[in-house]
């Protein structure tokens, strides 16, 4: 295997600047996909149009995108400044699990978006946050008020909301230092060679298919998860919980894809529907985290999503010889 890529100098601070390190499995690329794989949350064109603005340099010098970075090298710049659309209130149903005056902590249903973005310009999560509590609109980014992590569209389960400007910087640097417990519950397709594993591979940018992760031999993002079978049937199917270290994009999808057990309904990453629900059957169960403000620690679960829960009342679970279930 090829070396991995040196870990960035810094992350993307909230002003928009940068800083990176050219690590030997990043040589010789082109400067927009150097800067897309070490940032995948940012889109390419945004990097492009830094770069077109000379607002990138490399050890100094402004450089073109199609610049073939080298080993060693360091890429500093910041993003171009756009003004945001304005996120109005709208009602938009969640559920909540625990509220108090610094912070939220809701169960995320499947299909709904997080924060308008392309596509999406309403009828989000935010539209909804901002219409339960307004003062939500002043804390953290200006498109993403209160938000400090993610789920993808299609998979439901707790989130955590800040409240205040202070509270949210102290949980996004509680997500960034893994401060904080994430489990997931998921269905994959096959059945585990062992109980209960561990994957530690690197995701980035698809090379070929812009709009997926994809686990590279060289460049990407470190990514460790953990595994544990938690039920079997017949299918075969596994139902696993899950845990991450890291937070990249789709993780816990390209994980379990690259292990030859994708998530099922998650047909970008090759699982197919079982049953009536189409969608990818992955659930954010459980987060454990220390309260930024009284230090106490909090433990949140979110029940499993009734069509979830379906999929697994309709599947015939395997039973060992003597009773025990797998």
């Amino acid at each position: 295997m090829g070396s991995q890529a040196l870990p960035p100098v810094m992350e993307p601070l909230t002003n928009g600047t940068f800083s990176y390190s050219v690590g030997n499995g990043c040589d010789r690329i082109r400067l927009d996909q150097f800067l897309a794989l070490m940032d995948p949350a940012t889109s390419r064109s945004l990097f492009a149009d830094a770069i077109a603005s000379g607002l990138v340099s490399v050890d100094g010098v402004a450089r073109k995108s199609s610049y073939r970075v080298r080993a060693g090298e360091v890429v500093t710049g910041r993003l171009p400044q756009r003004t945001p659309p304005e996120v109005t209130p709208q009602q938009v149903d969640f559920v909540v699990l625990f509220e108090d005056e610094h912070l939220l902590a809701l169960s995320k249903p499947p299909g709904l978006v997080v924060h308008p973005g392309s596509g999406n310009a309403d009828g989000t999560l935010v539209n909804g946050l901002l219409h339960h509590c307004l003062s939500i609109a002043a804390v953290g980014d200006a498109l993403r008020p209160g938000i400090v992590h993610r789920l993808d569209k299609d998979t439901s389960g707790v989130m955590l909301v800040a409240k205040r400007d202070e509270v949210h910087r102290r949980l996004v640097d509680d997500f960034k230092n893994r401060r904080l417990t994430k489990e997931y519950l998921a269905l994959a397709h096959g059945r585990m060679r062992q109980k209960s594993g561990r994957i530690v591979a690197s995701i980035g940018r698809h090379p070929r298919q812009r709009q997926k992760m994809a686990v590279l031999a060289e460049g990407g993002r470190h990514a460790a998860s953990n595994w544990e079978v938690l039920r079997e049937f017949h299918g075969p199917l596994s139902l696993l919980r899950v845990t991450i270290e890291t937070g990249r994009t789709h993780q816990i999808r390209v994980h379990l894809a690259h292990l030859g057990h994708p998530v099922v309904g998650d047909e970008t990453y090759g699982g197919r529907p079982v049953g009536p629900c189409k969608r990818q059957l992955l659930h954010a169960f459980r987060l454990v985290f220390r309260h930024p403000v009284t230090q106490q620690e909090m433990e949140v679960s979110a029940p499993l999503w009734p069509d979830f829960a379906a999929v697994l009342e309709g599947l015939d679970e395997i039973v060992l010889p003597g009773g025990e279930r797998r």
